[in-house]
C-alpha cells in the first residue's frame, strides 16, 4: 500500500486587502494526496490559487483553516524536508554552480567532504559536469534550471516542490527540460508536486493530474495518467495522449467561462 508523503486537509487560505480592507479567499476546502514517490501536477484557470497552494505547501504562508502535513507531521514553516523550485532559478550571481549547488548544505553546516560529493553527485545527475566554476551569467535559462535543481535535490528533501519551473524558458527548451526531469526524478526517486499551465506537461509529467476550479481554488477533479514509463517526448502525439489533453482542457474550459462570468457580474454592478 502506497503511503502518503504529503496531505492537505480542509485548506483554506485568505489573503487581507489593507487598501479596502476586505478578504480574498484564495483556496476553498483543499483536501488531497500525493504519495511516496509519485509525480503529481496541478494544473487550472490564472487566479486559481495554485501558487498559494505551493505556498502553504513550502511554508512560506500560513492557512487560515486546514492544515498541511508531510510524513503525518504539520507544516508549520519552511523545512529542509521541503526542496522548492521556483520559475525563476534564483541562483546567486556572484556564486559559481558548484557554490550554488552547497548552499543549502552550507546552511545546516553539512558542506564537508561528504556534502561535497553529494553536491557533485547531484551536478552529475542534472548534466552540469564540467561547469562547476561557471558563474550564472555563463549559463543559458536550461542549464540556470538545472542548477537551481540540482540545488534543491542536494539537501535531500522528501519532497520536491516545483512553481512553473520552465515558464520562462522557450519551447523547445521546455521540451528538453521536461524529458530530463523525468529522467532524474526517476533517478532521485524523489516525490514531486509540479504546478503548471501547459497542459501537455502536466499530463506528460504526471502519474496524476489535479485539475483545481476557478477562485476560490478547490479541487475540481483528479486524472489517472495511464501512459507507460518511461515517456518519450513522442508520447504527445499518442491518440490517448490527445484524449487525456481535451479531457484536462474541456475541465479548465469550464472554469475560465465562469470567471469570465463573474467578472462581468461585478462589473456591471460597479457601474
Amino acid at each position: 500500500m502506497a503511503q502518503t508523503k504529503l496531505e492537505a486537509i480542509g485548506l483554506r487560505h485568505e489573503y487581507y486587502q489593507p487598501r479596502t480592507g476586505g478578504r480574498l479567499l484564495a483556496l476553498e476546502n483543499i483536501n488531497l494526496k500525493v504519495e511516496e514517490g509519485e509525480f503529481v501536477t496541478i494544473v487550472g484557470p490564472s487566479g486559481c490559487g495554485k501558487t498559494t497552494f505551493i505556498n502553504l505547501c513550502d511554508g512560506l504562508l500560513k492557512p487560515t483553516a486546514g492544515r498541511i502535513t508531510i510524513d503525518g507531521k504539520q507544516v508549520t514553516g519552511p523545512g529542509t524536508d521541503r526542496g522548492m523550485v521556483f520559475q525563476d532559478s534564483c541562483l546567486m550571481p556572484w556564486r559559481t554552480v558548484f557554490k550554488n549547488v552547497i548552499f543549502g548544505l552550507e546552511c545546516q553546516g553539512l558542506d564537508n567532504g561528504e556534502g561535497k560529493e553529494r553536491a557533485q553527485k547531484f551536478i552529475k545527475l542534472v548534466g552540469l559536469q564540467g561547469f562547476e566554476e561557471h558563474f550564472p551569467h555563463e549559463l543559458s535559462g536550461g542549464m540556470q534550471q538545472r542548477c537551481n535543481l540540482a540545488r534543491a535535490l542536494t539537501v535531500d528533501p522528501k519532497i520536491l516542490i516545483m512553481d512553473e519551473p520552465f515558464a520562462a524558458l522557450d519551447a523547445q527548451t521546455r521540451e528538453i527540460m521536461q524529458a530530463e526531469l523525468l529522467r532524474i526524478w526517476r533517478e532521485a526517486r524523489k516525490t514531486v508536486l509540479f504546478i503548471t499551465h501547459q497542459i501537455n506537461e502536466a499530463i506528460y509529467l504526471a502519474d496524476r493530474v489535479i485539475i483545481f476550479g476557478a477562485r476560490p481554488g478547490k479541487v475540481k477533479q483528479t486524472i489517472k495518467i495511464d501512459l507507460p514509463r518511461p515517456r518519450e517526448l513522442s508520447v504527445k502525439r499518442d491518440p490517448l495522449f490527445l484524449q487525456y489533453e481535451d479531457q484536462v482542457w474541456n475541465l479548465i474550459e469550464e472554469e475560465v467561462k465562469k470567471t469570465m462570468i463573474q467578472d462581468q457580474v461585478v462589473y456591471n454592478i460597479n457601474q
